[in-house]
């Protein structure tokens, strides 16, 4: 069931392009495979690591990378992606004769890619003026397949003939309404990035307590802790019952194999339902919670007009 990402997720650009693309980044967490099926065109983050510097789904795959994190002594960083990088991508699209194009956004309360999209699309009208092509950009206000389960929605929807406007409308509503929820099986990272004290990191590391956390909008909440591993899985599921929207699609992102069987089983006996899909955390995330974690991606109640 789980959909690996492959090393290089470059988009495959055809002969014939279509009237519209879809551009996402990297934080979606889109898997390859689905990536390429849909046509979704994806935009790479550049990460350092204990100084060295990587393109992420280009230099590691998301279990090299957790490896990575295992061995590393300090905490991944990432830098955003350019002004630069969209006025390439805009103008190759307007070349290839796309009419619209749509770049969905990692939240850009946490990086300044979004912004950098927008001066990238000024930049493009002001310099080519008898473009005719529109660029839409929508802010996820999202990691993750928070952000990733959009953009595939998006495609789909355009290529039943929806238009861009009813698209983005239907973004704006989504992303307002999407979740993430998260745990960490060690919390040498969480310590590491000051989202909770070294006291109480190793407290919690002696005493088996797990926080379970949201991610949303940018801001990270503990809503629940659990002791015990065993309780972890069950205490996530429990949360994500309570918070998600009945009868809507979730779907599980995993460090490590080793999670899945456990919670799609405890998941799909609490929801009632399987998950909509499985697949890999990547940097935004794991950048967080470390080497071990696991996510839950789901619709709740709406938190912006």
């Amino acid at each position: 069931m789980l959909i690996d990402a492959a090393q290089n997720s470059a988009f495959e650009r055809k002969k014939k392009m279509s009237k519209f693309v879809v551009l996402t980044d990297s934080t979606c967490d889109l898997p390859d495979e689905l990536a390429k099926q849909h046509d979704i065109d994806i935009l790479c983050f550049k990460i350092a690591l204990d100084g060295e510097g990587y393109t992420e789904r280009v230099d590691f795959t998301p279990e090299q990378f957790c490896q990575m994190l295992r061995n590393a002594t300090g905490l991944p960083t990432t830098a955003q992606i350019t002004q630069f990088e969209f006025m390439e991508r805009f103008e190759e699209y307007d070349r290839q004769g796309v009419e619209q194009a749509l770049y969905i956004s990692i939240n850009a309360g946490g990086s300044g890619t979004n912004a950098a999209a927008h001066a990238a699309a000024a930049q493009f009208h002001e310099e080519h003026p008898e473009s005719r092509m529109e660029i839409f950009i929508v802010d996820s206000h999202a990691y993750s397949m928070a952000e990733g389960a959009g953009v595939i929605e998006a495609k789909r929807r355009l290529d039943d003939g929806e238009t861009m406007e009813a698209v983005v409308e239907y973004l704006n509503d989504k992303y307002a309404r999407m979740e993430i929820l998260l745990t960490a099986y060690t919390l040498k990272v969480i310590r590491k990035s000051g989202r909770i004290s070294a006291a109480a990191a190793i407290a919690g590391d002696l005493l088996g307590i797990h926080p379970i956390f949201t991610l949303n909008d940018g801001v990270s909440h503990i809503v629940k802790k659990v002791r015990g591993e065993k309780a972890v899985v069950s205490g996530m599921a429990a949360t994500m019952a309570e918070r998600m929207a009945q009868g809507t699609p979730y779907y599980i992102g995993i460090s490590d194999r080793k999670y899945e069987d456990e919670y799609v089983e405890v998941c799909t006996k609490k929801v009632g339902y399987a998950p909509a899909g499985i697949f890999r955390l990547g940097c935004a995330v794991l950048s967080n919670t470390g080497a071990e974690a696991v996510g839950l991606v789901f619709e709740g109640e709406k938190r912006r007009a």
